[in-house]
C-alpha cells in the first residue's frame, strides 16, 4: 500500500485537541495531541477507503503550506 505524507494541524479546543488534515478537509479530535493525531489518521484512512476516486481528487489539495502570517491586531 503506498504511503503519502499529509499535514496534521492540531489545536487545543476546550479540554481536548482538534486535528485537521487540510489537504483533504478531514478533521477529528482527542483528549491528547497523540490521540487527536491517531484519530485523524484513522479518519483520513477511512475517507480514502470509502470515497470515490473522483471525490478524493476533488478534495485533495496537492500543495499545502503552513506559514507565519503577520496581521494588525488591536
Amino acid at each position: 500500500m503506498p504511503v503519502r505524507m499529509l499535514t496534521a494541524l492540531v489545536q487545543r479546543e476546550g479540554d481536548g485537541w482538534v486535528a485537521l488534515c487540510p489537504e483533504l478537509d478531514v478533521a477529528s479530535q482527542g483528549d491528547t495531541v497523540e490521540q487527536a493525531k491517531a484519530n485523524l489518521r484513522e479518519a483520513v484512512e477511512l475517507f480514502l477507503e470509502t470515497a470515490s476516486q473522483a471525490e478524493v481528487e476533488q478534495r485533495l489539495h496537492s500543495e499545502t503550506y503552513l506559514s507565519p502570517l503577520e496581521v494588525d491586531f488591536g
